[in-house]
């Protein structure tokens, strides 16, 4: 046991570290995980302009992915659904109403414009050996958005998980120009499913936003839902209402789902309901309102990291700028090997160099021929000439000499130049180039994401204030039993299902209860009446012992357990006798029990002048003798 404890230690360790790189943390620096950014590559790979059946996708990808087929196709669906990347034909699901995608034999995809023109820059791209070393895969894509933010991914791992909400295109394009800029900004998510979001509590995505659905009345008699809170479908969101209405939360009459492509969920009422009662109920008991967290973990610098959507944008933003540097510096390069070949090609068509080699006879003399002969106009180079440029020269065929055109060449010569000349001044102004840049994708592609979140500022309804008392409770004396399945014709007391109503009963105990449908009580009801805990319920309370003494005491009932049986009557055995519901009840009459040379037969105490005591107190004694009954003489108040 002792060896395989550091073995399974070790495996452990490995499997952790596994699920969290390669599975479910995204990498920052393209938002991706990694079997999304197998299929981005893949596509780039099956890039020919036309639609690809979504299986053979699948089947390119599985060459990269060392898992099975569904998950590949479930991501290919969810970052399809994204609508950014991958362009749809076929049924890819709804995520309006939760119905799944067809086969994947059925459905065909492709990248968007957007993707092939963001995502990808094979020459700066860094590869490593796929699972089995058969092919190269991307570390990472080159991304020159912030897709992280812009996908909203989630993902579960060992001891850790991520859920980033998604945002707006448009907002994080301007977000990172005014970064650039020296401004700052904050950007708030963006579902595809409309809404109305309070990100009150959002905390720079380190909180929580506040979703509803988006709600109409169509008249007094119905309300149509027409928008959805993100993390919903119309089939979860009906499945709530349904829930409510059998509750009696929300009094409904029938319910329509008219959903296409867009919601439309028509409630009809009840009669006597009306639209302004019930759309803070359906916010209050359905899932026309739910709390989204956001907790942004991503794999930053080689391992998970927590950050914030500001410290997202600002490490994507720097990004960029080293992105942009790096194309830039790339395209020069490029550039910078035209002109020098161009130069090359031109000497030696021009000034006849390669006259030199027709007396040459050996490989090694047509070379040294090729190589003193441009040398001759060295002062013309771009750069020194190198063994490959004598190669490249040898390479031109007598056809290409012989067709040379001395002007196309100098004007392909003067427009690497301009070039050159502009690559120069587009690094020398990096900054500038990228907000450039920036507004170029905004103007070219913002429009065509609005925002789709409405942000409003809402207070979340309490249930309790829009709790229909539309529950009675009642108490059957005949039988003893009280709640809301008792058809008792007394104490019948309207409630909802917040509501606590309070019940003392003969046998001097009392006890706080919500609701309840059915409860044996020991005595008869003395006093049932809603009962609000911030106020309590006062009582003056007349009880006699076991030897029929007198007590009273005034009683301030507020604190409680709810169903838990309280005694007001603190001895065993005693009886309750008066019970009256206020801190003024006036004088009490007592009739002594009969006794031998007894002068004084009863007397009156004024239960005014009683002091406010503890539930389990004995409170005053009222006479010294034993009380044979007990009656309120009057109250007052």
């Amino acid at each position: 046991m002792a060896q395989l404890e550091p073995l399974m230690q070790r495996n452990f360790l490995e499997y952790a570290s596994y699920v969290v790189m390669d599975r479910a943390i995204p990498d920052i620096r393209d938002g991706l995980k990694p079997v999304q950014r197998r299929i981005l590559h893949t596509l780039r790979e099956m890039d020919d302009g036309r639609f690809h059946k979504v299986a053979n996708v699948i089947g390119e990808a599985m060459k990269l992915h060392p898992h099975g087929d569904a998950p590949i196709r479930d991501a290919l669906v969810v970052l399809a659904n994204k609508g950014y990347f991958i362009e749809r034909q076929g049924n890819f699901g709804n995520v309006l109403t939760g119905h799944p995608a067809a086969a994947a034999r059925y459905i065909e995809c492709r990248l968007t414009d957007l993707a092939r023109e963001a995502l990808f820059n094979k020459p700066l791209t860094r590869f490593t050996p796929s699972y089995d070393g058969r092919r190269e895969e991307p570390v990472f894509l080159p991304a020159k958005l912030p897709v992280l933010l812009m996908l909203g991914p989630e993902g579960i791992a060992v001891g850790m998980a991520t859920r980033i909400l998604p945002h707006n295109l448009g907002e994080l394009l301007a977000a990172q120009i005014g970064l650039l800029e020296g401004r700052e900004g904050r950007v708030q998510p963006d579902f595809p499913q409309g809404g109305i979001m309070d990100v009150s509590e959002y905390d720079d995505g380190r909180g929580k936003v506040m979703l509803r659905a988006r709600i109409a009345r169509r008249g007094d008699k119905k309300v149509v839902i027409s928008e959805l809170p993100y993390s919903t479908t119309t089939e979860s969101l009906i499945g709530s209402i349904e829930a409510a209405a059998q509750r009696g939360q929300v009094k409904i009459a029938s319910l329509n789902d008219y959903t296409t492509d867009k919601v439309e969920i028509e409630l009809a009422l009840q009669r006597g309901v009306y639209a302004d009662e019930v759309i803070p109920q359906l916010y209050a008991y359905t899932d026309c309102e739910v709390s989204i967290s956001s907790n942004i973990v991503a794999i930053c610098g080689g391992r998970p990291e927590e950050m914030t959507v500001t410290q997202v944008l600002a490490f994507l933003t720097d990004q960029l700028l080293q992105q942009v540097k790096a194309e830039l510096e790339h395209d020069l390069a490029r550039q910078q090997d035209k002109l020098h070949w161009l130069t090359l090609e031109q000497i030696f068509i021009e000034n006849r160099v390669y006259k030199r080699i027709e007396k040459a006879k050996t490989d090694e003399e047509v070379r040294r021929q090729v190589w003193e002969g441009m040398q001759q106009h060295a002062l013309f180079f771009v750069r020194p000439m190198v063994e490959e440029d004598v190669e490249r020269l040898l390479q031109i065929r007598i056809r290409r000499i012989s067709a040379y055109d001395i002007a196309r060449n100098r004007a392909d010569l003067k427009e690497a130049r301009q070039a050159i000349k502009e690559l120069e001044r587009r690094l020398a102004n990096l900054k500038q180039t990228t907000i450039d840049y920036l507004k170029g994708m905004h103007a070219k592609y913002a429009a065509a994401y609005p925002r789709r979140t409405e942000i409003k500022k809402f207070e979340s309804v309490d249930r309790r204030d829009v709790a229909r008392q539309d529950l009675r409770v009642s108490y059957d004396p005949e039988s003893g039993f009280f709640g809301t399945k008792v058809r008792g014709a007394e104490h019948q007391v309207a409630m909802s299902e917040f509501d606590k109503v309070l019940v003392v009963t003969s046998d001097g105990t009392y006890r706080v209860m919500g609701p309840v449908d059915k409860v044996l009580l020991p005595g008869k009801v003395l006093h049932c009446g809603l009962f609000d805990p911030e106020q309590g319920e006062r009582f003056t309370v007349v009880y006699r012992d076991r030897e029929r003494i007198a007590w009273g005491k005034k009683v301030h009932i507020q604190s409680f357990i709810k169903d838990k049986v309280y005694d007001l009557v603190p001895v065993e055995g005693g009886r309750l006798d008066v019970l009256a519901p206020t801190l003024e009840p006036g004088p009490v009459h007592l009739a002594f029990v009969p006794a031998k040379r007894q002068r004084v037969a009863e007397a009156t105490f004024d239960l005014d002048g009683l002091e406010v005591k503890g539930v389990a107190a004995r409170g005053n004694r009222l006479a010294p003798k034993p009380v044979a009954r007990v009656s309120l003489v009057g109250r007052r108040g």
